[in-house]
């Protein structure tokens, strides 16, 4: 059985544990709630744009000639890789990580073999993982969730874009974590470029809109808005993700602290019994003996 002052120290330690994994919940509480409700503005908005963008795809046939729309053959890939700076998130950063490992494998193999796989990464956590094994790696930005705002996220796009259409990359997807809810993130996996309208419908009335300026003056001024929407949309998901996850990590490790709390305060109270019971004996037995 553990000496007292070992159980005491122990106890110290679970309790500072405690008190930090308590405020760390709270922290990441209070970030994910502007982190959700940034998402919960961002999404109607990013849907209504993609709307829009499938009215009028059902009102040209020359979409497709478009910069951004034209497909190639996805010879040379960029993959944008959304993880987190920092740990202490539960599986947040493991299920992405996984989740790129099983998009290459089941999509991209043939690229990575013949080295025309990069990979761009926002956050850290991820880029650790695939620099230690040595993927092909495009660059890494770690600053954008100092200032996430759309401001600082545009100019990034307009550079993926300038990739594009330089030919570059024949095919630029988005991997990160989708929010659903503080405890539940979803990998998700998004083709960013070439842009894709939203498939007509096969039944219905095609919208009879009047165009001013022309159909393709619109289509060339909203789908590079469409576009950046699409990569501030996902950074945003991943934040308040990781925030969810964190939040939820955190809890749990806190929970845990007081349950060990209190098996180690069963353990003290035990081993001072003990003790207690120990001085007993030999108080006894060393009066016992002088009666002797």
């Amino acid at each position: 059985m553990p000496n007292l002052k070992e159980v005491r120290d122990r106890i110290e330690s679970v309790r500072s544990t405690q008190q930090i994994t308590s405020a760390m919940k709270l922290v990441s509480a209070a970030k994910l709630r502007r982190g959700q409700e940034a998402i919960q503005k961002i999404r109607p908005y990013a849907n209504k744009l993609h709307q829009i963008l499938g009215d009028l795809s059902q009102n040209t046939e020359d979409l497709e000639d478009e910069e951004y729309t034209h497909p190639r053959d996805p010879e040379k890939i960029l993959l944008l890789i959304i993880s987190s700076n920092r740990g202490l998130c539960g599986a947040f950063n493991s299920h992405i990580i996984k989740f790129t490992h099983k998009i290459i494998s089941e999509n991209y193999q043939k690229q990575y073999d013949h080295g025309n796989l990069q990979m761009m990464f926002f956050g850290k956590k991820a880029a650790e993982h695939f620099k230690r094994r040595q993927y092909p790696i495009f660059d890494i930005n770690t600053e954008i969730f100092d200032a996430l705002s759309f401001e600082n996220v545009a100019p990034m796009a307009e550079h993926f874009m300038k990739l594009f259409s330089g030919k570059k990359f024949d095919r630029i997807d988005i991997v990160y974590n989708k929010f659903k809810n503080a405890s539940v993130q979803e990998p998700t996996h998004e083709q960013f470029l070439p842009f894709q309208a939203p498939e007509k419908e096969e039944s219905g009335l095609i919208p009879d809109y009047i165009f001013e300026p022309g159909i393709m003056d619109m289509v060339k001024q909203l789908i590079p808005k469409t576009l950046k929407i699409q990569l501030y949309k996902a950074l945003l998901d991943s934040s308040a993700s990781e925030h969810g996850a964190r939040m939820t990590a955190m809890h749990k490790a806190t929970d845990n602290a007081q349950e060990l709390l209190k098996d180690l305060k069963l353990s003290y109270n035990k081993a001072r019994q003990a003790a207690i019971t120990n001085e007993l004996i030999e108080i006894v037995s060393g009066a016992n003996a002088l009666n002797e």
